[in-house]
């Protein structure tokens, strides 16, 4: 080969290679300077929901106490016993009231002998007196003679009257210490399951201030759970509204069971005071640092049992659902300044129940066909924690990004 011709194959590599970096090059400086991450837009079910922590307790339930003092002599029941409205529960000692009824008794049989007595004297001064005034009229008799037995009958009757009364007063307090003789046997006032005993045989009871707890009945047929909501999404719950829970005994089922319901009734007043009732006017108010709890009630049926009083209910408050809607990431809407939409920054500005407004208008960017994004607005409903219910502006499939991230565009030489 010729110095000429070695030439020429030296500047053919040399074009080879030119080319090749100047496709590289071009190759290079055509990548997106990101990769987006994407969300496919899917119809599945969503439910905009408020959850909170909850208890159990017996719709019904009566505690049973003692309306008489007195040292508990029998104690008939025990936790978890079935009764009947009527059954005899405890036995108090009934000595004292014992006592108390006979001194009464006594008393009015007293009474009524004294009365008799005094009927008697009545219609004897009732015959003295007519015998004086038969005597006044034959002008046998002193006008004064006449007088004292007029009087004397006056005081018969007055008398008579006067043990009457007592008689009814004694009644009435013998009436009274035979209830409480009565109070010093315990009897079911409804039917249901004994669910906490609180006093033992032998123990003494004092019902001078106040009545005593014994034992709580409690039909557990239908529970109350009693929810704790804060105040920040309490007026999102409504009476009637759709409300399930589970408890924590399922938390380790692959599916643990739910207890459905509709909401009773939402407390006025929280749950407990955040002020004192009384207090210097003068005073300028504490300032609010804890968060105020209202509670919300709503009854389940509890046939089979599975519900026990004091049980953890996890609730969740349903405010709004939709079946098989439209759905995107709540990460990839944005509100029209572009700002990300995301539910922790709604409700820390109070706006969750705005937000949850079927109709707002938001924005998104979808990817298109050449794998470029492209702003789009889009009309959501029902939101929940993740998702979005889209209205209108998106079709099933779309692609919706939900996030980039930069790519290095590689070697700086080949960079222009």
């Amino acid at each position: 080969m010729t110095r000429t011709q070695q030439r020429w194959k030296a500047i053919a590599v040399a074009v080879v290679l030119l080319a090749a970096a100047g496709g590289a090059a071009a190759w290079w400086s055509s990548r997106p300077a990101v990769a987006y991450q994407t969300e496919t837009v899917a119809r599945t079910d969503i439910e905009s929901t408020v959850t909170a922590i909850g208890t159990l307790q017996p719709r019904r339930y009566v505690d049973v106490g003692a309306q008489v003092s007195g040292q508990v002599t029998r104690l008939r029941v025990e936790p978890g016993a079935q009764v009947e409205k009527g059954a005899l529960l405890v036995e108090i000692d009934p000595s004292v009231q014992r006592a108390t009824v006979d001194a009464g008794r006594a008393s009015l049989a007293g009474l009524r002998a004294q009365l008799a007595e005094q009927q008697a004297l009545r219609k004897l001064a009732e015959q003295q007196l007519t015998r004086q005034r038969q005597l006044a009229r034959d002008g046998a008799t002193r006008e004064e003679d006449l007088q004292t037995a007029e009087a004397n009958l006056a005081a018969a009757g007055a008398r008579m009257e006067h043990l009457k009364a007592q008689i009814d007063q004694t009644q009435a307090t013998l009436k009274a210490d035979e209830a409480r003789l009565g109070y010093t046997r315990i009897y079911a006032p409804m039917a249901g399951t004994v669910v906490s005993v609180e006093a033992r045989e032998g123990q003494t009871l004092n019902a001078t201030y106040q009545t005593p707890n014994i034992l709580r009945i409690a039909d557990l047929s239908a529970m109350t759970v009693w929810t704790e909501v804060s105040e920040a999404d309490v007026r999102r719950v409504r009476d009637d509204m759709p409300v399930y829970f589970t408890t924590l005994g399922g938390a380790d089922q692959a599916r643990p069971r739910r207890w459905s319901s509709k909401v009773r009734q939402v407390l006025p007043s929280p749950s407990t005071s955040q002020a004192p009732a009384g207090g210097n006017a003068g005073q300028a108010p504490a300032p609010a640092t804890k968060a105020v709890a209202y509670t919300v009630l709503f009854d389940v049926d509890n046939e089979d049992a599975e519900l026990m009083p004091q049980m953890t209910a996890q609730v969740v408050f349903v405010t709004g659902q939709a079946a098989q809607a439209l759905t995107v990431p709540l990460m990839a809407v944005a509100d029209k300044a572009g700002t990300t939409d995301k539910a922790e920054k709604a409700e820390n500005a109070g706006k969750a129940e705005k937000a949850e407004k079927a109709g707002s208008t938001q924005t998104v960017r979808v990817l298109d066909a050449k794998g470029q994004p492209e702003q789009r607005t889009v009309r959501l409903g029902v939101r929940s924690r993740h998702q979005a219910e889209v209205l209108e502006g998106l079709q099933e499939g779309e692609r919706v990004i939900v996030g980039e991230t930069p790519l290095d565009r590689g070697p700086r030489w080949l960079q222009w």
